[in-house]
């Protein structure tokens, strides 16, 4: 989830967000911010002591998860095809790994 989140945070780089309209400047901030705070779900589930932490966490990522894949759908502004392609089938991934 790292590496996704720093894929995100690279591509967002490269838009100058003074030339957006406030709402997407918006969108876009609430993208970065779904990624910091998925990459702290999926870290949470890792750390987890107990099988039922751990399921409880699984749940919460799988919905930021989810969330997040919306996000990035929505703000195809911002990635061409071609990310936003890897980006979703990277996320499916690691949903596929929460256990």
């Amino acid at each position: 989830m790292q590496r996704v989140e720093g894929q995100i945070k690279a591509l967002l780089r490269t838009i100058d967000t003074d030339t957006l309209e406030p709402a997407e400047r918006k969108s876009l901030t609430g993208l970065r911010r779904l990624a910091v705070d998925t990459r702290l779900d999926i870290r949470d589930y890792e750390l987890s002591e107990t099988r039922e932490e751990q399921l409880k966490c699984a749940i919460t990522a799988k919905k930021r998860l989810g969330k997040l894949r919306a996000a990035i759908l929505a703000t195809g502004m911002a990635f061409g095809p071609a990310d936003i392609a890897q980006l979703t089938a990277e996320l499916e991934y690691i949903d596929s790994r929460l256990r």
